[in-house]
């Protein structure tokens, strides 16, 4: 465990870009101290008191961390989004009023810090651009496989560099290469087929040195 948590502190440190990603405003507080806890004990309801953040709230908290984050990494750049995800328990008025406050707080924490952060309208594409049905899953709350699709596409075109869109599309070709299951993988054709897949590795290796897929290497190599 020790490990992993230096790890994540190092890649911090290391990191030029994060993305934050808001959920919702509402929160437990444990009544005998008044804190914010998650009850991921699952402890009986009375024990704690339910209720929404204020925008100043959020914004005074996340100013704090956020300046502590820069004090140990100063070049990095902050992505704020919003779920579109529907917190339906909170009934639509109050998912709303959420997803207001998340908002009103991610603007003013840019209008703070304007040279270190950003936004992408995650939220906003999902309310107003996929209002069809087939854009939800059967539940009605979660964006369906073709939403998420079409959110994607429009993060990546608009976020990434020519570089990273590159990399993205050789990648997937790989992917699927990686995933395919042969009917005769003992045989000569599917060699050649692994072969051609390990050369198209190489070559994106070659021109993006720093895209790691050592593991997906010794993956590939096992099914020769």
């Amino acid at each position: 465990i020790n490990g992993r948590l230096f790890s994540s502190a190092d890649t911090i440190r290391e990191a030029r870009r994060m993305i934050l990603t808001f959920g919702t405003a509402w929160v437990y507080r444990l009544k005998s101290s008044g804190k914010i806890v998650s009850n991921c004990h699952k402890l009986p309801e009375k024990m704690f008191d339910r209720n929404i953040l204020t925008v100043g709230e959020i914004v005074t908290e996340w100013k704090s961390l956020l300046l502590s984050l820069w004090e140990q990494n100063p070049e990095l750049k902050i992505l704020f989004t919003v779920s579109p995800i529907r917190h339906w328990k909170d009934g639509a008025h109050g998912n709303q009023l959420s997803k207001a406050t998340l908002l009103l707080a991610i603007d003013a924490l840019q209008k703070e810090f304007p040279e270190h952060t950003a936004y992408f309208p995650a939220y906003e594409i999902m309310m107003d651009e996929l209002r069809d049905y087939r854009f939800y899953a059967d539940d009605m709350l979660h964006p369906s496989p073709a939403a998420i699709e079409y959110i994607w596409e429009r993060f990546t075109g608009s976020m990434l560099s020519p570089d990273s869109l590159s990399i993205i599309k050789e990648w997937k070709d790989i992917q699927k290469a990686i995933n395919h299951k042969p009917f005769q993988p003992e045989s000569e054709a599917y060699k050649r087929f692994i072969s051609q897949t390990l050369l198209k590795m190489e070559r994106l290796n070659e021109k993006f040195p720093y895209f790691d897929m050592t593991n997906e290497v010794e993956m590939i190599k096992k099914k020769f």
